[in-house]
């Protein structure tokens, strides 16, 4: 099929007031420009892109946040209707898509003024197809819609609907610093928060003598993963080196305690970070009680002195719905080969952390100093 460009439709955006709304619609194209090799044009709540290579960028657009879906399309007038029509249909006849017991139906849309209602447009054009292909009609659930959108005069023929990430133009709603792991859980949070139109630094602790060099390289291959989500606003790395502050923890704090500390550790150092560089939030990937530091006790406690607010969009989901989000994102193959793990996680650690147990052992273990040497060399 000779398709001319592509319609690219959006969701929530619509619902802004008409500032907003153009504000984010701009960002939107420059995201989809940035992500595809192509002119785009915006007219009446549609977005129009005309691809120098269509195959390409009919793959690329399904990773471009705030479009909801997109269709491939010719485009003619509304006097050479009949004739343009009858070469699509041929189209489909020549791709399989349409044959003669395809049942069909023809859904009409117009904008502007014209002679004729919808309605009498889908008739014509559902005539012009049975008498060329001889199919049936189906109104109420046909194998093949052909979609006929008139505005004003010009006029727009397409067949699929394909459907697109969702969610908010990536950049229209401030930085956050996300807490990545080389985990399954991190990922996913850090792609719904992209998904909601947050720019990201994505912030990674290398346990050192505790973790094996998988891990990082894992962490890389992450990003790398997510940035294909990325377009226009792609994500910065920052690495802490946090093994000495491990040791800190094992050797001078209560051992039940080492995933607190270093949890809590964790926060302080992104609230630094956060503040340095202008984001309004911290992400992580907790899920309540998924793990040992993720009961609500211990969130509270390892949350305690955070100046920023924490966002866990997995708060509520179990493992199943995470891993399936992480297969269908291109996270889920890298962060399920085993990397070996933290060693430094102890027998039986802390599940119901008190808070002014934690401080003291903070106290014990010189946290703040510690803390503050560490942002020194991120």
């Amino acid at each position: 099929m000779d398709y001319s460009l592509i319609i690219v439709r959006y969701g929530e955006i619509g619902l802004k007031s008409s500032k907003v709304r153009s504000r984010f619609e701009r960002k939107l194209v420059k995201n989809i420009k940035s992500a595809t090799d192509c002119e785009v044009d915006r007219n009446q709540g549609r977005i129009y892109v005309f691809p120098k290579n269509m195959e390409n960028t009919l793959n690329k657009l399904n990773k471009v946040f705030g479009i909801v879906s997109y269709s491939p399309a010719i485009t003619t007038y509304v006097d050479d209707i009949d004739e343009v029509l009858e070469k699509y249909v041929d189209g489909l006849l020549e791709e399989g898509v349409l044959t003669a017991e395809t049942t069909f139906a023809i859904k009409c849309r117009r904008v502007g003024n014209h002679d004729f209602t919808s309605q009498e447009m889908a008739g014509h054009c559902g005539a012009i197809v049975v008498r060329k292909v001889g199919c049936p009609v189906n109104l109420s659930n046909p194998d093949l819609t052909i979609f006929v959108e008139i505005r004003d005069d010009e006029t727009f023929i397409f067949h699929e609907k394909i459907e697109g990430p969702g969610g908010l133009p990536l950049g229209t709603q401030g930085k956050v610093i996300s807490l990545l792991s080389s985990g399954i859980d991190s990922p996913v949070s850090t792609y719904l928060m992209m998904k909601r139109g947050c720019e990201v630094i994505a912030l990674y602790f290398d346990g050192e003598e505790f973790s094996t060099p998988k891990a990082r390289e894992k962490f890389d291959k992450l990003v790398d993963a997510l940035n294909k989500y990325a377009a226009g606003v792609p994500i910065q790395k920052r690495v802490v080196k946090y093994g000495d502050y491990l040791s800190h923890c094992k050797d001078e704090g209560p051992e039940k305690m080492t995933c607190i500390l270093c949890k809590s550790g964790m926060y302080q150092i992104a609230s630094k970070l956060a503040e340095k560089t202008g984001c309004l939030a911290i992400v992580d990937g907790s899920s309540v009680g998924q793990v040992a530091s993720q009961t609500l006790a211990n969130i509270l406690a390892t949350r305690d002195g955070c100046d920023f607010p924490i966002l866990s969009p997995l708060i509520g989901m179990d493992k199943l719905e995470i891993e399936r989000i992480a297969d269908k994102i291109g996270t889920f193959e890298i962060s399920k080969v085993s990397d070996g793990g933290c060693s430094a996680v102890p027998k039986y650690p802390e599940t119901k952390a008190d808070i002014v147990r934690v401080k003291q052992a903070k106290e014990d273990i010189n946290h703040d100093e510690i803390i503050d040497e560490i942002f020194k060399n991120l």
